[in-house]
């Protein structure tokens, strides 16, 4: 895989992530749709209206949407969440089926918007038992974003003074004692999900759980 995909390769990859999720969902039932997320205290259901959210706010309706939250986030992403929503959870699901192609996006690089489906695709999938897990080829550019700055998540910080290494692909990063895992079990782990510590192995393996923040 390159070290650098263009936008339009970043946009791809999303999408497929996007329908492949949308898959996933078809079959849930009631129970399912209510589970807890590993995304704090969103359901499944939250999450996919979430996901719609992001996908379908540009620039200036997200502005707009934080002014009116008077820089409250959580208050933003709830009244975004609420809006996308739908009356039960096949409408949610009808809704996010038709961003899937969408590359409406706020701030940022598009690293990060392939994450949000990444990281939330697996917040759904993970309490749920179900066991697609995303190629590394879309997983490796947000792992890369992660490890290197603080934006959508802390994960630079997470893994400051640690070497982290793939055993499935080609990411690597910083310097200091070993983390190792999938590349998945990484990115996740720098988006703060503790229980994808469990997937890692190493020295600094132990370090990494302690820094892990829920989202």
């Amino acid at each position: 895989m390159s070290d650098t995909l263009t936008q339009d390769e970043l946009w791809s990859l999303a999408h497929a992530e996007r329908a492949a999720l949308a898959d996933d969902l078809a079959g849930l039932d009631a129970a399912q749709w209510a589970r807890r997320s590993l995304c704090g205290r969103w359901t499944v259901e939250e999450v996919v209206a979430h996901l719609t959210a992001a996908a379908s706010l540009g620039r200036v309706r997200w502005l707009a949407s934080v002014l009116g939250a008077r820089f409250d986030f959580d208050l933003h992403n709830d009244r975004r969440l609420a809006e996308h929503r739908g009356v039960d959870p096949g409408e949610t699901l009808a809704r996010f089926r038709r961003i899937v192609g969408s590359t409406t996006s706020t701030f940022g690089p598009t690293e990060a918007w392939l994450g949000e489906v990444v990281v939330h695709a697996q917040d759904i999938r993970r309490p749920l038992g179900l066991a697609r897990t995303p190629p590394v080829e879309a997983v490796t550019p947000v792992a890369r974003l992660y490890a290197a700055r603080d934006f959508t998540v802390a994960g630079h910080s997470a893994v400051a003074g640690l070497r982290v290494e793939a055993t499935d692909g080609p990411f690597t990063a910083g310097a200091g004692p070993l983390v190792s895992g999938t590349t998945l079990a990484l990115t996740m782990a720098m988006a703060g999900r503790a229980a994808y510590c469990d997937d890692l192995t190493g020295p600094g393996a132990a370090v990494l759980r302690r820094r892990c923040v829920p989202a």
